[in-house]
């Protein structure tokens, strides 16, 4: 009866093979090139100690045929390094070629997968799947196709000593039962090995990654020590799996070491034996110890398969991830979009942990809201679930009653926009970083972003301005914040996001940039993640989010008077800011 273990295995093995498959038709033209140079070195590898077989009987019985043996021979020789040139460089091609094709058909797929994507890979695990197993994997086929032409070339050599003598292939095959369990015990030992070597050199990475980004913290706190022994904590596993991979190498190589020179002691026994009763010639002799040690390269060729298993293992690593299936693309267009969003019975839930619970919440074209709650109540995953960058576990969410999942990818963008509490900024300059993801914007549309995020001053005041390297650029966490912020505002958006954008704004710029986002957005939504009173009382609505539910939906006038509302700023002992008051239009908004 198959386990769930064993279905998993089944269909692990078979992604792999389909990404196998796919990876080797990338590159197939270098990889039939590759072939033919490889059969090629095959025929000439055989044909070598053929002719100089020929040219030593030659020699011996006076014939004057063996100067053309010997002239072959040259030729043979030349050849010989013209193919290995030319199958280098071929296998040199092709692996680059498919390195960039697994690289980036697993990086697409984990930016497909956004959010979601990172919580079921960690950034320091994909970048050792990208940079240490795709590499690996893309050279698989040089080596099965060296390891086939080992075999080749292996059967040549055998069906040539049948010919001169068939007693020597009988010592042979004599040892092709201890090759077989050796090479089913090394892939399958080699296999295991290098799955937990790069899972543990994942894990290494991860936490390395995590600790440069506390870089601060870890000096600030004086954790250098505990942090180096927390990323650190994988290298006994790194090192166990790596001794057992070359423990594993050792074992085999020990073995085939054993029996390939008792083989071919004795094969060349059989052929001395030969030469004395008269059944071999010289030249077959000196033919003889040419192919049995090419017949018995097969076993040479047991660290190749070892390899070969090394590399399986790391497509495999790459067909874990592109196994998780990206969300679907809609095709649903907005002809006009006017921004309500709804969210019915969203649920979203993070290791078995339930962060919203069946929430549902209606924002109004054209309302601001602010979404409150303490930590850890769902107010940034309702952010993220609101703009599409999450998709809910059951719910759904839709923007002016379609379906977000429903949209096409290029509608739901051009409506919606995010700004985030640590915005990474992309390109070579401030605009370039502006624009991001848009299609050759205008100057002034960028001047006017800037000047509603209130970041037009500190822009200019950097050489170059709006064109200022943007690496070199010194930007404080308020600046960076205002830049991110000016990203999502030269979109233009219906749907404006904010994951606690303003969070490093003091409370007078943060006051002046939600005016005048007011004031330009025109008709259009904000969502926004609010900590400071001032923000809430700024909003037409506030949702109030306990237990990754709406407990309230109302103006922040109206929530003011409920105390529990009131200590979630602290009870309220913000002198800087104030509920705004009870107008007939929050009336009417709560109503």
């Amino acid at each position: 009866m198959r386990t769930a273990a064993d279905e998993a295995e089944r269909l692990a093995s078979r992604d792999t093979d389909q990404l196998l498959r796919r990876a080797g038709r990338v590159a197939r033209t270098w990889w039939g090139v590759l072939a033919v140079d490889t059969a090629a070195g095959v025929g000439l590898g055989l044909a070598r100690p053929a002719l100089l077989a020929t040219a030593i009987d030659a020699a011996v019985r006076g014939r004057p045929g063996w100067t053309r043996a010997v002239a072959a021979l040259a030729v043979l020789s030349a050849a010989s390094l013209v193919v290995g040139v030319t199958g280098q460089l071929v296998e040199a091609a092709g692996v680059a070629r498919t390195d960039v094709w697994l690289r980036g058909r697993v990086s697409r797929r984990m930016l497909g997968l956004g959010l979601a994507g990172q919580r079921a890979f960690p950034p320091g695990d994909l970048v050792s799947r990208i940079n240490v197993a795709a590499p690996q994997a893309a050279g698989l086929v040089p080596k099965l196709v060296d390891t086939a032409a080992g075999l080749a070339i292996s059967i040549g050599a055998l069906v040539a000593l049948c010919l001169i003598d068939w007693r020597i292939v009988v010592i042979i095959a004599l040892a092709t039962p201890f090759v077989v369990v050796l090479v089913r015990v090394l892939t399958r030992e080699m296999s295991l090995s290098t799955l937990t070597y790069q899972q543990a050199q994942g894990d290494l990475a991860t936490r390395f990654v995590e600790a440069l980004r506390g870089a601060r913290s870890i000096r600030a706190c004086d954790t250098v020590e505990q942090e180096i022994e927390r990323v650190t904590a994988p290298l006994p596993r790194i090192e166990a799996a790596g001794r057992a991979i070359w423990r594993t190498l050792g074992d085999s190589a020990g073995r085939a070491g054993l029996i390939v020179p008792l083989v071919s002691l004795g094969a060349l026994a059989v052929a001395g034996q030969g030469l004395a009763a008269g059944r071999l010639t010289p030249g077959e002799l000196i033919a003889t110890t040419g192919y049995v040690p090419i017949a018995l390269g097969l076993f040479d060729h047991m660290s190749s398969l070892g390899s070969v298993a090394v590399d399986r293992a790391s497509a495999r690593r790459l067909a874990e991830v592109l196994a998780v299936e990206a969300p679907r693309q809609g095709r649903t267009r907005l002809a006009v979009v006017q921004g309500r969003l709804e969210l019915r019975g969203v649920t979203v839930v993070r290791s078995g942990h339930v962060v919203l619970d069946h929430l549902d919440l209606d924002v109004p074209a054209g309302c601001t809201l602010a979404v409150v709650g303490r930590s850890g109540a769902g107010k940034t995953t309702l952010a993220h679930v609101a703009g599409g960058l999450v998709l809910p576990d059951a719910g759904e969410v839709l923007l002016d009653g379609v379906p977000i999942c429903d949209l096409d990818p290029t509608d739901l963008r051009d409506a919606i926009a995010y700004a985030f509490d640590s915005p990474h900024l992309v390109g070579s300059t401030i605009g370039d970083a502006l624009g991001y993801g848009m299609v050759s914007p205008r100057r002034s549309e960028l001047h006017r972003a800037l000047e509603l995020a209130r970041a037009t001053a500190f822009v200019a005041r950097l050489p170059g301005g709006i064109d200022a390297p943007l690496a070199t650029a010194p930007f404080s966490g308020g600046e960076r914040q205002r830049l991110g912020l000016a990203r999502a505002l030269v979109r233009r958006p219906q749907l404006l996001i904010l994951d606690d954008a303003t969070s490093s704004l003091d409370t007078v710029t943060e006051a002046q940039v939600q005016a005048a986002i007011g004031e330009a957005g025109g008709d259009g939504t904000v969502v926004l993640v609010a900590h400071r009173v001032g923000t809430a009382a700024r909003a037409d609505l506030v949702a109030w989010i306990e237990s990754g539910r709406v407990r309230r939906l109302a103006p922040h006038a109206l929530l003011w008077r409920d105390p529990a509302y009131r200590a979630l700023f602290h009870d309220g002992r913000r002198t800087c800011d104030f509920p705004a008051p009870v107008t007939e239009r929050t009336e009417l908004a709560a109503s």
